[in-house]
């Protein structure tokens, strides 16, 4: 792996794609590969609606960033962060020596990948489709390159190993 491939983060709001893409995206690089959520899951033995259900969102917020924090200051390789990572202040900072990479969705492809996932308590918010608006604003700012994630995920690990070169990589 070479600089610019050696420490990549995904964001996007939920149903972007970003473990899909994380997992093809390391392996093509050689990289390894750490899905934060699952991470998160891993740490704490709960699942993410049973610590939205007993932490409450701030209780879950605080629990994922201390995660980011120890992640993202001793990893490398790809990391997927969830789709509320963004809501952390000091996200900006942590991945300032990462290649941030935001996978765009509409809301309504967004919507239409999760279902209705028992997994993903975000959903039950009547106002989802407003956080998605801030949150892609956030995700706008925070990103060295904005890909289109509609496409199939293959195509978007290519447009992404491609970006490498213009981004001085190559």
């Amino acid at each position: 792996m070479s600089d610019a491939s050696e420490r990549v983060v995904l964001i996007g709001f939920m149903g972007a794609g970003k473990t899909t893409v994380g997992r093809l995206l390391a392996r093509r690089l050689g990289a390894d590969f750490v899905d934060a959520d699952d991470a998160l899951v891993a740490e704490t033995g709960r699942s993410i609606p049973d610590l939205f259900r007993v932490r409450g969102e701030v209780g879950f917020r605080q629990l994922e960033g201390d995660l980011l924090g120890r992640l993202l200051r001793s990893a490398r390789g790809v990391i997927a962060l969830g789709g509320g990572a963004i809501e952390h202040d000091e996200l900006a900072e942590l991945v300032a020596p990462w290649l941030v990479i935001y996978l765009e969705v509409p809301y309504d492809v967004a919507r239409q990948r999760v279902g209705s996932d028992d997994g993903r308590p975000m959903l039950t918010r009547s106002d989802l489709e407003s956080v998605y608006r801030r949150r892609v604003a956030r995700y706008r700012r925070l990103a060295d390159l904005t890909v289109d994630a509609t496409d199939a995920p293959s195509v978007i690990v290519d447009e992404i190993v491609s970006a490498f070169g213009a981004l001085g990589d190559g």
